[in-house]
């Protein structure tokens, strides 16, 4: 039966509604919702003593449903002959209730007659375009509702409020004598989603309060959770509510089907009034043959969503196959923003996440995390810099450990440096400093090839928080180090935050890396290592670190002419396109003899060996190099026992020539 019009503008008119009511018959046609979904605002506006309009009423229950429960006074108008002689008959025993053909655009009632108008799918209906003649329609609407309500009353709109809708809305509502507020239904659309007729657009029930003059706009919006959020602007307001109808249709979208393997979505959240998200949402999924469980939510703990199982598509990959859920959501939480406790945290993510829910499934989420808390992630600087942009310094709780940690803000789930803390004890006090000995696996893996040959004077291009070059100083007390940075913001984090130590032997130079290889070339400098651990601006390429122009064949035939004659070469290379990483390979080879290269299972370094020296490498060599950094490290007090897992790098390794 067609009971839906075959044109938009059908909507409107008063016949197509006269025809749609005889083939319904008495049954209640509900638009966005019935009284159980809708009970818990409209009760929040409307009080017993109120006198309500409720503007074409059709043939819903929501007016009895009102009445049952105490609303008594409640006027019904439509333009439906039909309708009105329906509902008459269906409430013929709720006497105090009345129903009348009228049209709302030119109604009979007395100016200040009521207290509450409530439009339920009425204004959609008669606004389903931006035409001249509906636009003078609608704004005999309003301008009707305006002056039936007296002061303090409300106009309650339940609508989908589609982008026109919306701003016809806000044009006419956002003066200064009423105050205009905007909340999200999310029981109707679960109710509409849940029936199957529900459409992927959210629905809202806005609430215009009619004052005397006052002296601010009053515009404020409740989207998710019960906190109303006051905003400054009818342009911040109307983005709010695009960006939650744009989430609805990509949620809803996921919750009837599912992702591809290989595949992940993510949704970022935002506080309305906030300007960066709070969340970020990625979304895995699984064949529902190789899950034990049916869907959870993952929350990360701060501080924890840079490491590999939480901050790549891999990694993700494989925590959900470890949890064996057929779709698993894990949780971010952006850091500039407050957490209160874990429970808060699942409070406010419990709608997005039944919104996320696969179609079929109900009942209690389960919310899955590391600990019984958010995590510790505190800012203990930041700073701007022309060439890095904007960066922070953090301290960072994992497990029982504290670490420092330098994150440029333009791609902050990537950890720039990272130091962990230890606490001495000096004159009866104690401090955390800076445990040296403490290093990342890769720069690990870059030390081991230092004992391959005699190692005196090595230069580093990239510093970073400097963790690497204080790690060479304090294991090597021979060592020169030259360390190089274009950066002269991060010479200053790293000597303030890092408590990085220069002098006559570990200095560093403010330049670019590529002008410190020719000029070192031309005078003839001479190096036993030279490492390159510097990180790329440029985020097109698939290629974090290096810099492109690094691995270029003029700035590569520079490290071959300041390298000794046994010197090597170590590149930290960070690169997703596979291409542009055999290219690499291929380009190391027209200058070096050697190569070999550890790939690091858990992270996205690849360190790179590279040398002319006659010694080729093999296995058995560079199992003894990782040996010696070892005895080395606890000899000079850096480590109790290792700071390179021999077995992770004796794996990781692969002789390339």
């Amino acid at each position: 039966m067609n009971l839906l019009p075959k044109s938009h503008k059908e909507f409107s008119d008063k016949d197509y509604w006269n025809k749609f009511f005889k083939k319904r018959g008495n049954k209640a046609f509900e638009w966005y919702g019935e009284y159980l979904e809708l009970c818990t605002y409209l009760h929040k506006y409307i009080k017993q003593t109120d006198k309500i309009l409720i503007p074409g009423c059709g043939n819903s229950s929501l007016s009895a449903d009102l009445y049952d429960v105490g609303l008594k006074q409640i006027t019904n108008i439509d333009v439906s002959e039909v309708v009105i002689r329906q509902m008459k008959a269906k409430n013929v025993g709720r006497s105090e209730m009345t129903f009348t053909c009228m049209d709302a655009m030119k109604t009979t009632f007395e100016d200040d007659e009521f207290n509450v108008v409530l439009d339920k799918g009425t204004l959609d209906a008669l606004m389903p375009d931006e035409s001249e003649d509906t636009i003078e329609n609608i704004d005999n609407y309003f301008k009707e509702m305006k002056r039936i309500l007296k002061t303090g009353g409300r106009f309650i709109c339940i609508s989908l409020l589609q982008s026109h809708i919306l701003k016809k809305l806000v044009d006419v509502f956002s003066d200064k004598s009423w105050m205009f507020r905007v909340v999200r239904c999310h029981e109707a659309e679960q109710k509409n989603i849940e029936n199957g007729d529900g459409t992927t657009l959210p629905v809202f029930v806005v609430i215009a309060t009619k004052f005397k003059l006052m002296p601010n706009l009053l515009l404020e919006v409740c989207l998710a959770g019960e906190k109303m959020i006051r905003l400054k602007s009818p342009e911040e307001l109307l983005s709010c509510v695009k960006s939650a109808q744009d989430t609805a249709f990509i949620t809803n979208s996921l919750g009837k089907s599912r992702l591809d393997e290989d595949d992940e979505v993510s949704l970022d959240l935002m506080m309305p009034g906030e300007d960066t998200p709070r969340y970020t949402l990625y979304v895995v999924d699984k064949k529902k043959s190789q899950a034990v469980n049916k869907y959870a939510v993952f929350i990360v703990p701060q501080g924890r969503e840079s490491e590999w199982l939480f901050g790549t598509p891999t990694g993700r990959r494989q925590l959900q196959d470890s949890a064996r859920f057929s779709r698993l959501v894990v949780a971010v939480l952006r850091r500039g923003h407050h957490f209160e406790s874990l429970d808060a945290v699942k409070e406010e993510l419990a709608q997005s996440a039944k919104m996320l829910t696969p179609n079929g499934l109900s009942g209690q989420i389960p919310f899955l995390s590391l600990g019984s808390d958010v995590g510790r992630r505190v800012k203990v600087y930041e700073g701007s810099s022309k060439v890095s942009g904007e960066f922070v310094v953090e301290e960072v709780d994992v497990g029982e450990d504290t670490f420092k940690r330098l994150i440029f803000l333009d791609n902050q789930f990537l950890v720039q440096s990272e130091a962990k803390l230890k606490t001495v004890k000096k004159k009866n006090k104690t401090k955390q400093v800076i445990d040296f000995g403490h290093i990342s696996q890769y720069h690990s893996f870059m030390c081991a090839c230092l004992h391959l040959t005699p190692a005196t004077d090595i230069a580093i291009i990239g510093l970073g928080g400097g963790g690497l070059c204080m790690f060479l100083k304090k294991c090597y007390p021979k060592m020169k180090i030259t360390a190089v940075d274009l950066d002269p913001a991060m010479l200053e984090v790293a000597k303030n935050q890092f408590e990085l130590e220069v002098d006559e032997r570990l200095s560093v130079q403010i330049k670019d890396g590529l002008d410190f290889l020719k000029e070192e070339a031309d005078i003839c400098r001479q190096y036993s290592c030279v490492m390159f651990d510097v990180d790329s601006k440029d985020r097109t390429l698939g290629l974090s670190c290096p810099p492109q122009q690094f691995l270029q064949d003029e700035a590569l035939s520079h490290v071959e002419r300041i390298l000794t004659n046994d010197g090597h070469f170590i590149l930290n290379l960070v690169c997703r396109d596979k291409s542009l990483q055999e290219k690499t390979i291929e380009t190391l080879k027209r200058h070096f003899k050697h190569i070999a290269s550890v790939k690091l299972y858990e992270e996205v370094n690849e360190i790179i060996f590279a040398t002319n020296s006659n010694m080729p490498y093999n296995i058995e060599v560079l199992e003894q190099a990782a040996k010696n950094l070892n005895a080395t490290a606890r000899k000079n007090n850096l480590v109790k026992i290792k700071c390179v897992d021999l077995k992770d790098f004796l794996q990781a390794v692969t002789i390339e020539s």
